[in-house]
């Protein structure tokens, strides 16, 4: 059941605490990693719906705090969801730089015992959108203010497909040899590169997932079979010879 986007109606849904607030969990909107906790009351939510940056609560300094006013790392508002309570939010935005305050990625990076490995289609999504927000002149740079994804996509196709080619070979050289933690790393360098090409042509991650998606269940020999046939001026390998 969809609740109404009218900040007042839809405070008046809410069940705040005794002291006038609701917890707001927030979400990377791409990734689904949680970013960080904060609490809002009608005034933030408001704020928040009318200005599309996350807005919270401050109840150390008691006002109304809106995420990166300071530091320029906002939360792009991206979707709002609340509990089976009704004393809670869970806010899907989309980060512009770290969330937290160290300067890490999240607030929750502090595991307990040891951390289960990551998903790896987490992992992709989040270093994909890290590197659309270089593109975008956003995100962490090295001491001198510079930064080698936004230097590789300046170069453009030679550079990253040259790239492409190194990291292609190294990959080769390394699955040779029966080193498991060699290999991971040429194949990171390999993947990290294709993600930087295809953020130069604004492909989206999601299109190589629905890709792949597609020719699962099939032979690989029957799907490459049927693939639709060269551009024109391009070669075609499965054109019969003579």
């Amino acid at each position: 059941m969809s609740l109404p986007t009218d900040p007042a109606a839809l405070w008046s849904a809410l069940t705040p605490g005794p002291d006038g607030l609701v917890a707001a969990v927030v979400q990377h909107v791409d990734t689904g990693e949680v970013l960080m906790l904060g609490h809002m009351n009608a005034e933030a939510l408001a704020r928040t719906l009318a200005s599309g940056r996350v807005t919270f609560w401050s109840r150390s300094r008691q006002q109304l705090w809106e995420k990166g006013e300071t530091s320029g790392h906002t939360l792009e508002l991206r979707g709002l969801y609340v509990d089976c309570d009704a004393d809670a939010l869970l806010v899907r935005a989309a980060p512009r730089g770290p969330t937290c305050h160290t300067g890490a990625p999240s607030c929750f990076f502090r595991p307990v015992g040891e951390p289960p490995a990551p998903r790896p289609s987490a992992v992709f999504e989040q270093l994909f959108a890290e590197i659309c927000e270089r593109k975008a002149g956003r995100g962490m740079t090295n001491r001198d203010g510079k930064s080698y994804v936004r230097d590789l996509l300046a170069a453009g196709v030679p550079k990253i497909a040259a790239k492409l080619d190194e990291e292609a070979g190294e990959l080769a050289e390394a699955l040779a040899e029966d080193d498991r933690g060699h290999i991971a790393r040429e194949a990171a360098d390999l993947l990290f590169h294709a993600l930087v090409g295809l953020a130069h042509r604004d492909v989206p991650l999601a299109d190589v997932a629905a890709e792949l998606a597609r020719r699962m269940g099939r032979s690989g020999l029957d799907e490459k079979a049927a693939r639709v046939p060269a551009r024109a001026g391009e070669p075609d390998d499965r054109a019969p010879s003579g």
